[in-house]
């Protein structure tokens, strides 16, 4: 057994996470590896801590606590029952609630139909989606998607889904960002900006 297998362990665990490739794996474990101020004992505790006391919510798939399940969100009253958005996570819940622009309720879809990473229908929250629209008296869907090919293919499959049902299906609207110049966007942002423009 190699002495070093541990430092390894660490590595391909911490390479796992998103946005983590295999290089700031190491650095994170050779800095936790050789920490003696207690900070791999505090992140192990904090990950014990999350392990034992977060969950998924049943209902829209966000995160909270284990004895709070379903969560505030699906049980508040004064949140609109009837406007459903759908997200690919449970972060970008917490995007759109910064906002303060939507009241309804969320279905984080736990990931996008993507073939290349081995996801599709079985490993989205899809039947559970199509169950609580029925099941809610959902009167619009709203997919709050990501605008690339993985997220416009799951917004199809969605919106196919749909089809036989009485509900409203729209998606958020595409375009040039809030303090971005003409200049500066691509010419797909550009045609979706063009197609999507309003009134004034």
């Amino acid at each position: 057994m190699s002495r070093m297998e541990p430092l390894e362990k660490l590595i391909v665990a911490l390479g796992r996470l998103p946005g983590v490739g295999r290089r700031t794996a190491e650095r994170m474990a050779v800095r936790l590896a050789r920490d003696s101020g207690g900070l791999s004992r505090e992140l192990g505790a904090a990950l014990a801590d999350v392990a034992g006391r977060v969950g998924i919510c049943a209902q829209c798939g966000d995160l909270t606590l284990l004895d709070a399940n379903p969560c505030a969100r699906c049980t508040s009253p004064r949140r609109d029952g009837h406007a459903l958005c759908v997200v690919e996570d449970p972060a970008d819940i917490e995007k759109i609630e910064s906002s303060g622009a939507f009241q309804g309720r969320y279905h984080a879809l736990l990931g996008r139909l993507s073939p290349m990473k081995g996801e599709g229908v079985a490993q989205l929250r899809l039947e559970a989606l199509l169950q609580r629209i029925a099941a809610e008296g959902i009167t619009e869907v709203i997919l709050a998607l990501s605008p690339d090919v993985e997220g416009d293919s799951t917004a199809a499959f969605i919106h196919h889904a749909l089809a036989g049902q009485s509900v409203r299906v729209t998606r958020l609207a595409l375009g040039i960002p809030a303090g971005s110049a003409i200049a500066y966007a691509d010419p797909l942002t550009l045609a979706r900006a063009l197609q999507g423009r309003q009134k004034m």
